[in-house]
């Protein structure tokens, strides 16, 4: 199977990720910049959230682009990273409603270290679909930002317990590492 068909599904299920997170945002009842106070938490774990399913997607999108066919293993790896995506918008609407505690950026972390590691599992799987000239098997010898992700996020993890905005910290800089334009993709694609 050519990975078009998975990268729509996936593309579809992304934006009702996003969706939901946005409506998810309460509008405040009252008129003035100050009702929003209450609602800042929230609106920056939307953010953060926002950009990293971003980021997933983008990432998602290179690998099937520089993939040239898909099995089922690969269909049932890119589910459970879809699962893993999916329960983002829980995690936002818990630290939007509990605040920044031990537990909502526990919580978050390990939620981030489950879909990063989906996207490992299914580089490796779309690795096993394609042959060795496929781009993917070019591309998948060089990158070094997936192995830091999953360090990053094992680290912001065990920080959580002692200090959550630490983690949070951390979150953010891997959000802004994968910012950063990855030119691989596009010059092998092209």
């Amino acid at each position: 199977m050519r990975p078009d068909r998975l990268n729509a599904f996936t593309d579809g299920v992304i934006a009702i990720i996003i969706t939901i997170m946005v409506l998810e945002l309460p509008v405040p009842k009252a008129p003035g910049m100050a009702a929003l106070k209450p609602e800042l938490t929230l609106f920056g774990a939307y953010a953060l959230s926002f950009i990293k399913v971003g980021i997933y997607w983008f990432q998602h999108h290179h690998l099937l682009q520089a993939s040239k066919r898909i099995d089922g293993r690969v269909m049932l790896v890119n589910l459970f990273f879809l699962f893993w995506l999916s329960l983002i918008p829980f995690v936002v609407r818990w630290v939007g409603e509990a605040g920044v505690t031990h537990d909502t950026v526990l919580a978050f972390g390990v939620l981030m270290l489950l879909c990063a590691s989906s996207v490992a599992l299914l580089r490796t799987a779309l690795l096993a679909a394609n042959g060795a000239d496929a781009p993917i098997a070019r591309l998948a010898a060089r990158g070094r930002k997936g192995r830091v992700t999953i360090v990053a996020y094992v680290v912001a993890i065990a920080v959580s317990f002692a200090w959550p905005l630490v983690a949070v910290a951390i979150y953010f800089a891997v959000a802004a590492l994968w910012l950063v334009p990855d030119k691989r993709f596009e010059q092998l694609v092209d």
